[in-house]
């Protein structure tokens, strides 16, 4: 069993960055994969980027591509989201999600989630 815990949410203007944090314990998380999605208010759970339990692949939703930019540190057993020129839109519950083997951009591939971290963006 994994659990995840996000931090380093929190309210910030347009144009403004912020660095998510989730960090895992249970299991390393060297053999799952990483994702992070996001859900904003009235809407469903979208993908946002993920990457591979090495680190060697990584993929992007369109609205984040040139933004926001995913890590992981196995070593701390964490996996980061750098999000920069941050837009109102942005404005969301984060959540990280892990699951092994390949990585997947559907909530539903997913087995273990986070309990979120909220997002706001002001204009």
């Amino acid at each position: 069993q994994v659990q995840l815990v996000e931090s380093g949410g929190g309210l910030v203007q347009a144009g403004g960055s912020l660095r998510l944090s989730c960090a895992a314990s249970g299991r390393t998380l060297n053999m799952y994969a990483m994702g992070w999605f996001r859900q904003a208010l009235g809407k469903e759970r979208e993908f946002v980027a993920a990457i591979s339990s090495s680190g060697g692949f990584i993929n992007y939703s369109d609205f984040v591509k040139g933004r926001f930019t995913i890590s992981r540190d196995n070593v701390k057993n964490t996996v980061y989201l750098q999000m920069n020129s941050l837009k109102p839109e942005d404005t969301a519950v984060y959540y990280c999600a892990g699951r092994r083997l390949n990585m997947r951009v559907l909530p539903d591939d997913y087995d273990y989630w986070g309990q979120g971290t909220q997002v706001t963006v002001s204009s």
